[in-house]
């Protein structure tokens, strides 16, 4: 599948677990770039009725993103130790743990809806979708983008028929969407190697804030540059008011396990310097903070949700979407003829 015709090279990140919305998808998509919707945490329904709305906003293609995984061995002990562990934070705001188990994001009924609704693009993270998945996909008219996060990943979802990387560094906000949350390679290196691996179009993401950032990565190789954090604060989005506040201030990142058991990058608070041993296991843990979580979103509480953020996270503009993408596409085209005239 080619990859889309894009007047400006931006591409939106998914934004799973509220920013998402059809009507940032669809802004980011009429203004010229490549706006998606994220199918994670979402029933195959939801995901349907967003397609549907991001359609009556705009006939410009977008994209879909959904999550591969992949049924791991976890340490059930220290799984069980650390939900006992948050037992003064459950009582805090008078809720119940969920129980940590295991499933898929109801894959199989996402994959089915999506081969109706024929979407551009359908992005793949945290996991390599298996080649017959690729291939139903392609079928229906989807291009399909895999997420990696070093250079052994990209060759693998270039083996399954990948029709593009999104290649993520350390410096990303949210969670490692490659295939193992142990990568902890920066974008720029990544970019290079996974450049020798792959003639595949590569889509850029982690760390990315600004028109020169996108001008940066647009040298290094890459066919689009993939901005989230940067996103996070237009109107369109979803972002909770207090992640909003926190998102205007400049409080470090650092990447944890305490709120979902795989290594996300968020603004430091008072939850993860509270759990720093959080133990491996997802989505195990993501079930079990799962309650705490919103009940502290709905009470406005920024200590005790995940404030995902990428480390250029003060960069991000409250701005409306479609004037920070065509903003970001002139601004990498004046980056990148300034940086030809200094060689």
């Amino acid at each position: 599948m080619d990859f889309p015709r894009l007047a400006h090279p931006i591409v939106q990140a998914p934004l799973s677990g509220g920013p998402s919305t059809p009507e940032l998808a669809a802004a980011v998509s009429g203004a010229g770039g490549l706006g998606f919707l994220a199918a994670g945490y979402k029933t195959a329904d939801a995901l349907q009725a967003e397609i549907t709305r991001v359609r009556e906003l705009t006939d410009a293609p977008f994209g879909v993103n959904v999550f591969v995984l992949e049924e791991r061995a976890v340490d059930e002990d220290a799984l069980g130790a650390y939900r006992r562990a948050l037992g003064a934070d459950a009582a805090r705001w008078a809720i119940e743990l969920g129980e940590p188990r295991f499933d898929d994001d109801d894959l199989a009924a996402k994959i089915a809806r999506l081969e109706n609704a024929r979407v551009a693009v359908v992005s793949t993270a945290f996991g390599c979708p298996q080649a017959g998945l690729v291939g139903r996909l392609h079928d229906a008219g989807s291009a399909v983008w895999v997420t990696v996060g070093s250079p052994k990943e990209a060759a693998q979802a270039a083996a399954v028929g990948a029709d593009a990387l999104v290649v993520q560094g350390l410096e990303a906000g949210g969670h490692r969407g490659g295939f193992d949350d142990a990568n902890d390679m920066a974008l720029l290196p990544l970019l290079r190697l996974v450049a020798r691996e792959t003639q595949l179009p590569l889509v850029a993401t982690g760390g990315i804030g600004d028109s020169a950032a996108v001008a940066a990565v647009l040298a290094a190789g890459a066919t689009a540059a993939q901005l989230g954090t940067a996103f996070m604060r237009t109107p369109e989005a979803g972002t909770s008011p207090a992640h909003r506040v926190a998102l205007a201030g400049d409080t470090p990142t650092a990447l944890t396990r305490a709120f979902t058991g795989r290594r996300a990058r968020g603004i430091v608070n008072e939850f993860m310097r509270a759990h720093p041993d959080a133990p491996a296991g997802y989505p195990h843990v993501h079930h079990v903070t799962a309650p705490l979580r919103a009940a502290a979103r709905a009470a406005g509480d920024a200590d005790a949700i995940n404030l995902w953020a990428g480390q250029a996270y003060p960069l991000a503009e409250q701005v409306p979407a479609a004037e920070l993408v065509r903003r970001l596409g002139a601004g990498a085209r004046l980056a990148l003829t300034a940086a030809q005239g200094r060689l």
